[in-house]
């Protein structure tokens, strides 16, 4: 199913994409995303976005079309997609290759978009000013609002009443659809590809973060470290590298290389019962992939490595609030050589640079997040 979200801002395409998603098992994207991302990539067409949007000026629309289409040709939008952002001209409906099913409008009146906008708690966003507001509304009604009309033509067109409650809107588009929640699943629906997520990389290179992404897109986050911080918490030890080192050889000279997967074998099934996702935080050595591709069986085992320079990995290590002393030079080697973690991170399936801002972070995690569930 390929969807489009259409209305002014504030009519809260953004909520409802992000509901839909979950519910329909689709991704859901912006057209600003797609650029976004598109910018980034060191290629010829990565250069020209860049310095367009960097020079303020608005990418052409034969270009926009173009760039648009061939980015939803992916594998991960094979199925289908929410789109919030485009078509936003009748131009670009006409030239949209990709097979639209159902245009769903959320129709407010300007005062309730500036209202709801007023409410906002983060106000700095440059498009949320009044007067860019009110520019935003002009444009959509010449340019956007032509659009709803070809769609309308085209028996494609579902026009819901967006000032309603949040429940009551999603419960609308979904009847349009032809589809009905039943205890939060969209009837019809099974999801039965089961995916094991490692997130893997040197102490302070942003685990914790990526796996509370992940798990906050949809997931259960299992956090490998834990059972060291426990039993260092409950015997009253320090926090320092030679006790976690101690403690790490302690379990592995019980269970072997692969004690930590062993230790939370039971965790990461139960997870499985009720999400389809499971995501470790701090996956290391060989040996405990070796075991979880033997053990889960039917489960898709995926490894995403994390790298930033360890100038600011020791820094973001310093500036937290509990275990500030775990790094180091001698500590990577013990990860890397002691607990053999490089062979698991050579084998990675995704590798991220992370030495950029937490938005740039979310972005990254973004396209490996629809390529692995979405393909």
């Amino acid at each position: 199913m390929k969807l489009v979200l259409i209305g002014i801002q504030g009519s809260g395409k953004s909520t409802q994409g992000n509901l839909l998603s979950k519910q329909l098992r689709l991704p859901y994207l912006s057209a600003g995303h797609i650029f976004r991302e598109l910018a980034k990539e060191k290629t010829k067409l990565g250069r020209y976005i860049k310095e367009t949007m960097n020079t303020g000026l608005l990418i052409p629309d034969n270009k926009t079309i173009e760039i648009v289409n061939n980015y939803l040709s992916r594998p991960e939008y094979k199925k289908g997609y929410i789109l919030d952002g485009f078509p936003r001209t009748v131009n670009q409906a006409v030239n949209f290759k990709n097979n639209v099913d159902k245009i769903i409008y959320l129709k407010i009146s300007q005062k309730e978009a500036l209202w709801r906008i007023s409410q906002r708690n983060d106000m700095s966003r440059n498009d949320e000013t009044l007067p860019a507001l009110k520019k935003r509304i002009e444009s959509f009604q010449k340019f956007t609002v032509p659009v709803l009309k070809y769609y309308e033509k085209e028996g494609k067109l579902a026009i819901i009443d967006g000032t309603q409650k949040i429940n009551k809107v999603n419960d609308e588009i979904l009847k349009n659809l032809g589809k009905q929640l039943i205890r939060n699943q969209v009837k019809e629906w099974q999801q039965k590809k089961r995916i094991f997520l490692g997130i893997i990389g040197l102490p302070g290179a942003g685990k914790t973060t990526a796996a509370k992404y992940f798990g906050e897109r949809n997931g259960s986050v299992i956090e490998f470290g834990k059972i060291i911080n426990d039993y260092i918490d409950k015997h009253k030890l320090e926090h320092n590298e030679t006790n976690h080192k101690k403690i790490r050889e302690l379990f592995r000279n019980k269970y072997g290389m692969a004690a930590f997967a062993i230790l939370n074998e039971k965790k990461i099934k139960n997870a499985f019962k009720k999400d389809q996702i499971v995501i470790i935080d701090g996956m290391r050595s060989w040996e405990e992939y070796e075991y979880f591709n033997k053990s889960l069986k039917g489960v898709k085992i995926v490894l995403v490595a994390l790298y930033a320079d360890k100038e600011l990995r020791y820094k973001r290590i310093l500036a937290r609030g509990y275990r500030t002393h775990l790094g180091g030079e001698k500590r990577d080697l013990d990860e890397l050589i002691g607990i053999n973690m490089a062979p698991t991170i050579g084998f990675a399936d995704f590798f991220v640079d992370t030495n950029g801002s937490l938005e740039d972070l979310k972005d990254k995690l973004e396209v490996i997040y629809r390529v692995v569930y979405y393909s």
